[in-house]
């Protein structure tokens, strides 16, 4: 139990990164005038009880769980307007999406308030375990546990008809142990040996989620974050500068690239559905009655709603919308708030990022 113990306490020190100290300037410093023993006294007792009234004193930040509580119950009353009609047709309940997000919502603030009660750097001392975990919950999904929908064996199966995307620990797994490896190495994460090791264990997580879940935009996520938490740390801001703008460069060659070989060749018709969602994306009026289909009944939906959008529960494209509730959900919003509820939308996700970041700055 103590080299347990022993190990717990050594990985918190890893993380527990002290501040640089401010360089001394050979100036000799004005003498204090001496205190009387009664003076002496009232300051330390003043000090202790500062002392301990800061250590009394715990931040809770307000304005995050405002703003965390409103997007939650906008997000139900806009799942429910949305999703009201498909529950309905599919399984004779309207109110079954909504049901069950808001009961997922409910668990997930009970486990906010237990996590908020616990010290973060504990989560760090175990991140080399999280990190393993995580990948082995991804490989569940190869086995007999793991759940295809639509062509994508993504998910595991989980009691109550539930289910769980381990891609989604990844991330924050990712988040913890690149973050804890950062610290442990310190000033060595600077050097190209240390961003090469850095990188290979955000390489393999990113591996694990392409491979064994099959999910290259997850991958590419897990990937970037990664390499944003090499850039936070990192003094130096040119080279990733230049590293960023060759990067476009090339993305940029590659979209004209494959823009001109789709034109020329018949790729519309492969049944590779990445090649599709490309093709797709740069050209939805061409496939706009098969692989553009949702695509375009989306852009339909935010077309109709206009500014201030045809009120809630007015939607008309809804009925049409394959998978609506999922990730089309915001083009629905487009059509019954109009652009300026999504511009609302948007300032609070914002405000949320602006709150996260202060209190990651002052942790």
């Amino acid at each position: 139990m103590n080299t347990y113990r022993q190990t717990i306490d050594r990985r918190r020190q890893g993380l527990r990164t002290p501040k640089p100290e401010p360089e001394r300037k050979n100036v000799r410093s004005a003498a204090k005038p001496k205190r009387s023993g009664i003076s002496r006294m009232i300051a330390d007792r003043r000090k202790r009880a500062k002392t301990a009234a800061t250590a009394q004193v715990q931040y809770f930040d307000y304005d995050l769980l405002l703003v965390i509580v409103f997007l939650m119950c906008f997000g139900l009353v806009m799942l429910y307007s949305t999703s009201a009609y498909e529950a309905d047709v599919d399984f004779g309940n309207d109110l079954y999406y909504f049901t069950r997000q808001a009961l997922i919502g409910a668990a997930g603030f009970v486990v906010m308030f237990v996590v908020s009660k616990i010290d973060y750097h504990i989560y760090g001392a175990f991140a080399g375990e999280i990190y393993v975990f995580a990948m082995f919950m991804m490989a569940l999904v190869q086995t007999p546990l793991g759940l295809e929908f639509n062509g994508a064996r993504r998910w595991i199966q989980l009691p109550g008809n539930q289910t769980l995307q381990p891609a989604e620990i990844t991330k924050i797994a990712v988040i913890l142990f690149i973050a804890y490896e950062l610290c442990r190495l310190g000033k060595k994460a600077y050097t190209i040996q240390g961003i090469i090791r850095v990188l290979a264990f955000g390489a393999i997580a990113s591996g694990g989620v392409l491979f064994l879940t099959d999910n290259l935009s997850t991958a590419i996520i897990v990937m970037a974050i990664t390499c944003i938490l090499i850039f936070v740390i990192h003094p130096k801001t040119k080279p990733f500068v230049v590293i960023i703008i060759i990067g476009a460069l090339i993305a940029a060659v590659g979209i004209i690239i494959l823009s001109v070989i789709i034109a020329n060749t018949d790729a519309a018709s492969s049944g590779n559905f990445r090649l599709q969602r490309v093709i797709s994306w740069l050209n939805p009026e061409a496939t706009a009655d098969t692989g553009s289909y949702q695509v375009m009944q989306g852009l339909y939906a935010i077309g109709s709603g206009g500014f201030f959008g045809k009120g809630l529960g007015n939607s008309a494209q809804k009925m049409v919308i394959p998978e609506v509730q999922n990730d089309m959900i915001l083009s629905i919003i487009c059509e019954e708030l109009g652009v300026f509820g999504v511009i609302v939308i948007l300032c609070l996700f914002g405000f949320l990022l602006y709150r996260l970041m202060f209190i990651a700055q002052n942790a």
